[in-house]
């Protein structure tokens, strides 16, 4: 399967303006079967919610639909989302050609910045499952919480999108490559590039990651663009075959304390 991940700059809370420089990036570069965008792609990562979250079926995932029949590809990016009155999610939308829509939450709520303070943490584990591929949905700080990603033979790629600052670029980096390793799964990271209103700075890093953690493709630093590589489900069995850690792994029980 052909993945393509889009490393653009967000303009706050434009959302028009946000829509139209990824439909431009993804016209741009045709002939991927999955398109993956950044962490709120729409609007930029943000903690009023109140001022800036669609409803479920609002423009981000009109577009998204839309874009999806238009190219026969699948779109992966998550969007601030009103659930319902006064209750927000970080919620990751992967949207099929067919209009199938698999929803994920973000679990892990970035308290350093106050997230969790104004978004609701999801509790469900979701895998989307497109063209015989099984991807694991995660959100940005979702990446330092390993045992929430563990693979239970359950998929074969893992989706982080991100609004990851460059300051703390080395864990990014380092994480990605260790979640491919330690769960033998292709890993795909699409994250950000420019500033934002919380006086952040992104230089990007958007990567796939073999699973051998070994990057197949990274994006240049600070650029707008899009990287692609194949992700070759074949190779992934024939190292789980050759050396199937997998089964070994620890057995354990996931308890939500939300």
């Amino acid at each position: 399967m052909k993945v393509a991940v889009l490393q653009m700059p967000l303009k706050a809370r434009d959302v028009q303006e946000n829509i139209r420089r990824a439909d431009a990036l993804i016209n741009a570069h045709p002939g991927a079967e999955l398109y993956v965008l950044p962490e709120m792609f729409s609007t930029g990562f943000d903690m009023e919610p109140d001022e800036c979250a669609e409803p479920m079926g609002g423009p981000s995932l009109q577009w998204m639909t839309v874009k999806a029949r238009e190219t026969g590809a699948a779109i992966c990016a998550s969007v601030a989302t009103a659930v319902e009155l006064f209750t927000f999610t970080n919620r990751m939308y992967f949207v099929t050609p067919e209009g199938e829509v698999t929803v994920y939450d973000k679990r892990h709520l970035f308290s350093y910045s106050g997230e969790d303070q104004h978004y609701t943490a999801g509790n469900q584990r979701v895998i989307a499952t497109y063209k015989g591929v099984r991807f694991l949905l995660e959100v940005c700080y979702d990446l330092r919480f390993p045992v929430w990603s563990r693979c239970r033979d359950d998929y074969d790629a893992i989706i982080y999108v991100a609004n990851w600052p460059s300051k703390r670029r080395n864990a990014w980096d380092t994480l990605l490559s260790a979640r491919a390793v330690e769960n033998q799964a292709w890993v795909i990271g699409a994250n950000r590039v420019g500033e934002d209103q919380l006086d952040c700075v992104y230089n990007g890093g958007s990567v796939i990651v073999d699973a051998y953690g070994r990057p197949v493709v990274v994006a240049p630093d600070d650029a707008e663009t899009v990287i692609m590589a194949d992700i070759d489900m074949q190779k992934l069995s024939d190292y789980r075959a050759k050396f199937p850690s997998l089964g070994d792994s620890d057995v354990f029980e996931i308890i939500d304390n939300s």
